[in-house]
């Protein structure tokens, strides 16, 4: 994607100068910097902080940070492995962040080289990105057959951030809209504001304004009003893990637009690469749900008078519980559009 003129991936790596750089998402939308990271420490910090985010961008995160700790500790695998078990158990909800951290430390040995892994990590990063330009196309179609049986524009609820920031380049949610868009199907997307980061108002309006796409930003209690009126016509979320019975692990609040689609009998779609289908876990009822600081319930990113900082919304003496993510079961949800094609079940993925 484009910002300012210039074409960026919201993570990348210099080989040559063992570093690897983000785009720092917690300064979006107010201010556009690049985050350098120069140890696997700092990586983890960014991961740990939302300065890089978005289950695919993790996966895409973890394979360069096992790459610069190939570089650092010069092959010694078990130092490697000690950053590795560091690096995989940094967040423990998305599946991308282990599976591209696997897809470099598993072929490692003491005979490896560092261009051969670096010829991995790339092999990995290409791969992904060509899977999310995938995921727009596929999605596109859905978008498009509304449009040519209904004649109007297509209205599309969507949740959290799951565009190109989240996953390098493309995106996956916001891939088919992006898709739809430069072929020239009107589109208007609901953005809800998704609290407490406020991914949502933050980042995937910035996209689409960057994209000039018609959007409304909309606090997250908007939406089943917005499905009672007919006012969404189809609902593309991402996700951090899909299960092996279809159950999809996503930002908190995803199971409660899902309920509501499904009551108004809207189509839910959760657009994901392979590598967030993880058919090892059964349910969702198994998967781990992050709990973060509930800090970032306390507090808001603001900017006042060109300054950015953070306010508080009520005092630290109240309690506050803060899920990251919620489980979404997979009778609710239409179908899952990935690299392959659209698939109504997850069976059908393998």
């Amino acid at each position: 994607m484009r910002v300012n003129g210039a074409y960026y991936q919201s993570v990348w790596a210099d080989y040559y100068n063992k570093e690897i750089y983000l785009i720092n998402q917690t300064l979006l939308p107010f201010r556009f910097e690049i985050k350098k990271c120069l140890s696997i420490q700092e990586v983890i910090y960014s991961i740990q902080t939302l300065e890089v985010r978005g289950a695919p961008a993790l996966g895409l995160t973890a394979a360069y940070a096992m790459w610069l700790s190939f570089a650092i500790n010069k092959g010694n695998i078990e130092k490697i492995k000690h950053d590795y078990d560091l690096l995989i158990n940094s967040r423990p909800t998305a599946v991308n962040l282990k599976v591209g951290a696997d897809k470099v430390f598993s072929h490692l040995s003491y005979s490896t080289t560092e261009e051969e892994v670096w010829e991995k990590v790339q092999h990995f990063v290409n791969q992904e990105l060509t899977a999310f330009q995938r995921i727009g196309l596929h999605g596109f179609r859905l978008i498009y057959d509304f449009y040519v049986t209904n004649s109007r524009p297509v209205n599309i609820l969507t949740h959290c951030n799951a565009g190109w920031l989240a996953c390098g380049d493309y995106g996956t949610a916001l891939a088919p809209i992006f898709e739809a868009h430069r072929q020239g199907i009107p589109v208007h997307v609901w953005v809800d504001e998704t609290r407490p980061l406020n991914q949502g108002a933050r980042l995937t309006a910035w996209e689409l304004y960057n994209e000039k796409i018609p959007f409304h930003i909309i606090a997250d209690n908007t939406s089943g009003q917005l499905m009672l009126q007919h006012k969404v016509d189809l609902i593309i979320v991402g996700a951090d893990r899909i299960v092996k019975n279809g159950d999809t692990i996503n930002k908190i609040g995803t199971y409660l637009k899902a309920l509501a689609a499904y009551h108004n009998h809207i189509p839910f779609y959760v657009a994901a690469p392979l590598s967030t289908f993880d058919f090892d876990i059964h349910d969702g009822q198994s998967v781990i749900i992050e709990e973060r600081n509930s800090k970032e319930l306390h507090d808001i990113f603001v900017e006042w008078n060109h300054n950015t900082f953070w306010a508080k919304i009520f005092p630290y003496e109240f309690p506050a519980y803060n899920l990251a993510f919620d489980v979404t079961p997979a009778s609710f949800i239409t179908a899952y559009i990935t690299e392959k094609g659209i698939f109504n079940k997850t069976s059908d993925v393998i």
